[in-house]
């Protein structure tokens, strides 16, 4: 029978596992900083996604990035509303909102119980 080294698998760390809470958590809170933060957590989500060989960390930087740009896909479709009439504007940004952190809070939650996005 021969011996597994498992030295040799690229096992993730608990600094791995924080980086990818720290971005949930800069996506999840992007509307208090006007979406600054999302744009941060999207630049690292590129980068780190880049040296990714995890198939379930993969998973969830391509989550956060789909994620990322279809809500501003949204926010620029529903955009015109706002020069037409302010409350449709108002409610098609909050539905596109809710939207955005429904799946930033559902993303994190299956990461934190290590399953795929």
């Amino acid at each position: 029978m021969s011996e597994t080294n498992l030295a040799e698998f690229d096992g993730k760390s608990s600094a791995d596992r924080t980086v990818m809470h720290v971005l949930y958590g800069l996506h999840t809170l992007a509307w208090v900083g006007g979406y600054i933060p999302a744009v941060i957590a999207m630049i690292v989500n590129y980068i780190k996604r880049g040296d990714e060989n995890d198939a379930i960390y993969l998973s969830h930087h391509n989550y956060m990035i789909r994620t990322f740009w279809w809500a501003l896909l949204w926010f620029v479709l529903t955009s015109p509303l706002w020069f037409l009439f302010v409350l449709p504007g108002w409610i098609a940004w909050i539905v596109v909102g809710l939207w955005y952190l429904y799946r930033c809070i559902k993303g994190w939650l299956r990461f934190t119980n290590d399953k795929p996005a």
